[in-house]
């Protein structure tokens, strides 16, 4: 078996042989369209949000909002939302964290005001609830089984990040992968195709400086280099003068260090 990290293989490579449905699809898109981009779309009313679904759609993979800023969320969200994915082929990710206990962490995810599940492709779970979340998805009454995944947040000292990879390890059906700053496994030496978790880096920003609220930033390039499979930008795209040309930029820099790793990946298979 090659030892060759999962990171540097293609996402062709990895959607043939990933297990679980959602990850192939991930990386099918990411394939297809050349990109590898996550906008976060953080507006507080429905009309920009979905505005900026059309936007910027065509040039990412995943769109990933913040639906507890919506302050006119109705049928009109979920709606448009998905009309939206399915034109511009990209998944859905809210970036809700739930910390509440199991029953009621079930009953936010499926079910609620925001009614999560039949929208979003993937939520971040965590310790504590990613045993509730499994089991509403597995449940045979679940309407979108083998479709809804989750992702960690990863914790970026070096136990809190073996703690992540255990826990994503011990649920392989419903865990996909980590929001973290770098890759946090090196299999298939380490757990074959399961072991094949899918990285998304937030804070990226072509500038790579920090604000005023302390938030630092990573270049799509710095951030691909050190293991991430998806960047996630919001405000250096969407507060851009011309946003489509910065999802562009953003979407070809990061695909560019996509292909350099997956070369160095063929180079060791070599």
């Amino acid at each position: 078996m090659s030892t060759t990290p999962h990171s540097q293989r293609s996402y062709q490579e990895r959607a043939l042989h990933h297990p679980h449905p959602v990850a192939r699809r991930l990386f099918q898109i990411a394939e297809s369209k050349k990109s590898n981009l996550v906008i976060s779309a953080d507006f507080t009313d429905i009309k920009a949000l979905l505005a900026c679904a059309d936007k910027l759609g065509p040039y990412i993979a995943v769109f990933k909002t913040h639906i507890d800023l919506v302050a006119d969320f109705s049928d009109k969200t979920v709606t448009g939302l998905k009309q939206r994915a399915k034109k511009h082929n990209f998944l859905i990710f809210e970036d809700r964290k739930l910390v509440d206990i199991g029953t009621t962490v079930q009953k936010q995810y499926h079910g609620g005001a925001l009614r999560i599940s039949e929208w979003a492709d993937f939520i971040l779970s965590g310790d504590g609830i990613v045993e509730a979340l499994d089991q509403t998805i597995a449940a045979d009454s679940f309407p979108y089984k083998g479709q809804r995944a989750f992702l960690l947040l990863a914790e970026m000292t070096t136990k809190g990040s073996r703690a992540c990879v255990e826990l994503a390890r011990a649920y392989p059906n419903s865990v996909i992968g980590f929001v973290a700053t770098r890759a946090l496994t090196t299999p298939p030496a380490t757990g074959g195709a399961r072991g094949d978790f899918v990285v998304f880096s937030t804070g990226i920003n072509m500038s790579a400086q920090g604000d005023a609220l302390g938030q630092q930033y990573q270049t799509p390039q710095s951030a691909i280099g050190h293991g991430a499979d998806f960047v996630i930008a919001g405000r250096g795209i969407y507060a851009a003068a011309d946003p489509v040309a910065a999802a562009i930029a953003y979407r070809d820099t990061g695909w560019d260090a996509y292909m350099q790793r997956t070369r160095q990946g063929d180079e060791v298979r070599s």
